[in-house]
């Protein structure tokens, strides 16, 4: 994800070298051949330099770059008639910023049939927010579970966000829909384990089960695979971190003291997380590309990556900004967190060194809930 580090907003009356606006890239070369030329140019060179390349920086025929998406909630939320009451009614937004032109563009409306309530907020809950499990598989975004008005499951099918296409659509029936489950995906299959529904039920809190994005929708369908030892996964909302073909989840989040376990894809089989990762593991955590763990100590502030060889974490940088970090993303060679109360949020390239660090402030008056790294959308970006 290339990104300006100030963060300035450019527009259309930025200065251009506009010696040919009538739509040709190369002067002199045909639309094919210019369009391999210039495409391996950076984003931000292609969103500098002319009209004709900013426009097809920004349409179909140039690889798309990576983008930030995010959960949004208003810092305000409309006042209900009686007290105690819940206005039924969504709590969150969906936005994805362009950090090429520094700018938020709101995603489409997802379907409304069946309605769709996604509850951040409670006024019964006031010292604690409710979870909303989102995550990306194959280049998709994927809102998995969360809370209605009346503290039930949200979603009884997977709500899913296509960037190419700039549309929703709902996956396969969940054979019971929960909330504070662990989710997470390993080579574009979907995992959600554990969980609480309605009710707490045994046999759901020590559930795995997996969906095959990638699959043709008519064989779509969720699929039961080994079961947890116990329910103990069931207490919180956490993340299920896809590493070297396994997926790795600890039981609370936080300092606290944790149980993890480890899932083997391929032999489907559960196994103790070793004690260096567990012993590391006291915050958010996401993976770079399925092959290096990254996490943050939302005690110190410190972003550490997991040495499998060593079972140890390696420090790669200590930040202020990055204490009590709420959620991370990795993506592009960048790491994203949520600050604290989802103030902003912060993004560290932790391919320079040092590591090179700026923030993104989410639009006025609201705040961050999660995000993630996907490519743009098509339709996005400022064109003219």
């Amino acid at each position: 994800m290339e990104t300006n580090p100030q963060c300035r907003n450019r527009t259309a009356n930025d200065s251009f070298d506009d010696t040919d606006e009538n739509g040709t890239l190369l002067p002199g070369l045909p639309d094919d051949l210019a369009q391999r030329c210039v495409s391996s140019l950076s984003p931000s060179l292609l969103f500098s330099v002319c009209h004709p390349w900013r426009r097809f920086l920004y349409s179909p025929s140039c690889p798309p770059f990576f983008s930030l998406y995010a959960l949004l909630s208003p810092l305000q939320n409309p006042t209900p008639r009686d007290p105690g009451q819940v206005v039924p009614q969504n709590t969150v937004e969906f936005f994805s910023f362009d950090p090429i032109s520094s700018s938020w563009t709101p995603l489409p409306s997802p379907p409304q049939d069946p309605p769709l309530h996604l509850l951040h907020r409670h006024p019964s809950f006031l010292s604690r927010n409710l979870p909303i499990q989102s995550l990306t598989v194959s280049n998709h975004l994927v809102l998995i579970a969360a809370t209605t008005h009346r503290l039930f499951p949200a979603l009884s099918s997977p709500l899913i966000f296509h960037p190419e296409s700039s549309s929703w659509f709902y996956g396969p029936q969940i054979s019971t829909p929960r909330r504070w489950c662990a989710t997470g995906s390993v080579g574009g299959v979907l995992y959600m384990a554990s969980g609480v529904g309605s009710l707490y039920k045994g046999d759901v809190a020590r559930s795995l089960e997996q969906w095959e994005l990638n699959k043709k929708r008519e064989n779509w369908r969720w699929e039961s695979k080994a079961q947890l030892k116990d329910g103990r996964f069931s207490r919180e909302a956490v993340e299920a971190v896809g590493y070297r073909g396994k997926l790795c989840m600890v039981n609370v989040k936080g300092n606290a003291v944790k149980e993890g376990a480890v899932y083997d894809v391929g032999l489907d089989k559960w196994e103790d997380m070793p004690q260096g990762m567990v012993a590391g593991w006291n915050g958010p955590a996401a993976a770079m590309d399925e092959d290096v763990i990254y996490v943050i100590d939302e005690v110190k502030g410190s972003l550490s990556k997991y040495d499998g060889e060593r079972d140890c974490w390696v420090e790669v940088t200590e930040l202020g900004q990055l204490k009590r970090a709420e959620q991370i993303a990795a993506g592009g060679g960048k790491i994203c967190a949520v600050s604290e109360k989802g103030e902003r949020i912060i993004v560290v390239d932790v391919g320079d060194k040092p590591a090179r660090v700026w923030e993104v402030a989410p639009p006025r008056g609201m705040e961050v809930v999660a995000v993630h790294v996907l490519p743009r959308m098509i339709s996005m970006g400022k064109t003219s």
